[in-house]
């Protein structure tokens, strides 16, 4: 369950675990008085290379990211068939297990 936080009118504020589906306190379980929750910014990560170049998109950029994101999702996905390819085949080339003799009494 996520813990949230709130915010007395004092400034001071307090973290309290609740559901996601529970609704927001609107008073403080210990003191009662009103509380407002408070939002943080959501943690952001920026993966792949150009970010900084292409802040503001043009044509030309557009383009080379577009490419960019096609040429490697193709190259990731022939890796995985490669991959499984070799993996039935030496699956295929094992011959199965032999079950063991029962074991005389």
């Amino acid at each position: 369950m996520p813990t949230y936080v709130y915010r007395r009118p004092d400034g001071t504020t307090f973290e309290t675990v609740q559901r996601i589906s529970d609704d927001a306190l609107t008073h403080d379980p210990d003191t009662g008085v009103p509380v407002q929750r408070v939002l943080f910014a959501p943690a952001v990560h920026y993966k792949g290379s150009g970010f900084y170049a292409n802040d503001y998109g043009t044509s030309k950029g557009n383009k080379q990211l577009e490419q960019a994101a096609s040429d490697g999702a193709d190259a990731h996905d022939d890796k995985f068939r490669k991959q499984r390819a070799e993996r039935q085949k030496a699956e295929a080339a094992e011959p199965a297990p032999k079950p063991a003799p029962p074991k005389a009494p």
